[in-house]
């Protein structure tokens, strides 16, 4: 059990760091290429991919029963948190919409648990509480805080979704075969966010830049990564999946130092640390319950 808890961890983290690549990506983009198109284009070839792959493996071969509303619901809530975020982000700036997106996800997470009546452990909540307070001052360390109201409202609309689109996600994957229901999770989501696209100038991926970037950011940030993490989930609690998630800004900041020659303040690197701390602490295996503390919110 504790090797399989282990190899589920390490899939999250995968998964994270490879999400962690998008910002660098989007940089090598054409200047033309907005956050919204990219996403909805993101989301068109990740899920047509992901689709492609479990069509080849054979896994519609036979019937699958799987919970339609449930299906609906996991790709509803991928197809929103795109434009949560990335509208989020526009309005407060890179540190305070990822902070409140990234940062609450594992907060919702943990209420959503307990809304379903299960336990929290005291080294959850003391390692979420220190990679969010990490994140937050990486990232304020690093950009000017701009509080907008609706910038943050849709941020954290961001995290809701993608803590919802976690929970219900592991629900369907622990009645019907993974690989199907998550390519059908990206596709509908694809389908959804397609009308994005005819709003939007996509000239710029007929470039080769424009697809590169694109092929990366679908194919490696997006189908392999939520591959990683969908592995991940039929062995792995849903709140620790999403705090491991946060190895994501934390990537995204060591490739901002290394690709870009960023330099971190003081204040970045202590919550660099703090993250790096509760990222540990998340990781450990959890004790047997008797001997385990846990709190009930």
């Amino acid at each position: 059990m504790k090797e399989r808890n282990l190899k589920a961890q390490m899939l999250v983290i995968m998964a994270a760091v490879l999400w962690g690549t998008t910002g660098s990506s989007q940089a090598f983009a054409p200047q033309n290429a907005t956050p919204m198109a990219v996403g909805a284009l993101r989301m068109a070839i990740g899920g047509t991919a992901l689709l492609l792959m479990a069509k080849i493996r054979g896994a519609f071969k036979t019937k699958i029963e799987l919970d339609k509303k449930l299906l609906l619901t996991a790709s509803l809530c991928m197809a929103v948190y795109q434009p949560l975020f990335f509208l989020g982000v526009s309005k407060t700036g890179i540190a305070v919409g990822t902070v409140l997106a990234l940062g609450s996800a594992p907060v919702f997470s943990g209420i959503i648990e307990c809304v379903f009546g299960e336990k929290l452990s005291s080294r959850w909540v003391l390692g979420t509480a220190l990679s969010i307070v990490g994140c937050g001052l990486l990232f304020g360390g690093q950009d000017a805080m701009n509080m907008n109201v609706w910038g943050s409202i849709l941020s954290i609309g961001a995290g809701i979704s993608y803590a919802i689109y976690v929970k219900v996600s592991k629900k369907l994957f622990e009645n019907s075969p993974m690989e199907p229901v998550n390519g059908l999770i990206f596709f509908i989501s694809a389908v959804l966010l397609s009308p994005i696209l005819f709003f939007q100038d996509i000239s710029w991926l007929g470039t080769t830049r424009g697809i590169v970037t694109m092929l990366h950011l679908g194919i490696v940030a997006t189908a392999v990564a939520y591959t990683l993490f969908a592995y991940a989930l039929v062995s792995i609690s849903t709140p620790k999946a999403v705090a491991l998630t946060l190895v994501e800004p934390l990537t995204a900041a060591i490739l901002g130092v290394v690709v870009f020659k960023e330099r971190l303040t003081g204040i970045s690197i202590i919550g660099g640390v703090l993250l790096f701390c509760g990222l540990i602490l998340n990781s450990y295996p959890e004790k047997e319950k008797m001997e385990d503390m846990v709190i009930e919110l």
